[in-house]
């Protein structure tokens, strides 16, 4: 399912979007709070630039909006619905999904964001 060269791989394994060799990220955990988005300058492999543009991870707030309002919808479906909780609690439900899935959205935000503007290319190789 997750091959190298898809754009999947590259968005849940946060390696390079051109080369798919190495992790953007310094530290691979991403409960590691206070390097969460720490990353490198460029690609190891192939020599990308991952800050393409000044603020160009900007735009990743955008993504990280739209994966929070699903996340959000999910729980409160999940809470309110399928459990048949009162309002309150799909509501604590909600707040608690968003603060403990945080961390892993904030990452998965760039992880989208930089795939939509760089495509796998199979020959990259540091120039």
């Amino acid at each position: 399912m997750l091959k190298k060269g898809s754009k999947l791989y590259s968005i849940l394994t946060g390696t390079c979007p051109k080369c798919q060799n190495e992790s953007m990220y310094l530290d691979k955990n991403p409960l590691h709070f206070n390097k969460i988005l720490k990353m490198h300058e460029n690609c190891g492999h192939c020599g990308l630039r991952y800050q393409i543009e000044p603020s160009f991870f900007y735009g990743a707030m955008y993504v990280s909006y739209g994966l929070n309002v699903a996340i959000g919808i999910a729980a409160f479906i999940i809470s309110f619905v399928f459990f048949d909780t009162n309002l309150k609690v799909a509501f604590i439900v909600i707040i608690a999904s968003l603060i403990l899935s945080f961390p892993y959205v904030l990452r998965l935000s760039r992880n989208i964001y930089i795939n939509m503007f760089v495509s796998y290319d199979p020959n990259a190789k540091l120039k």
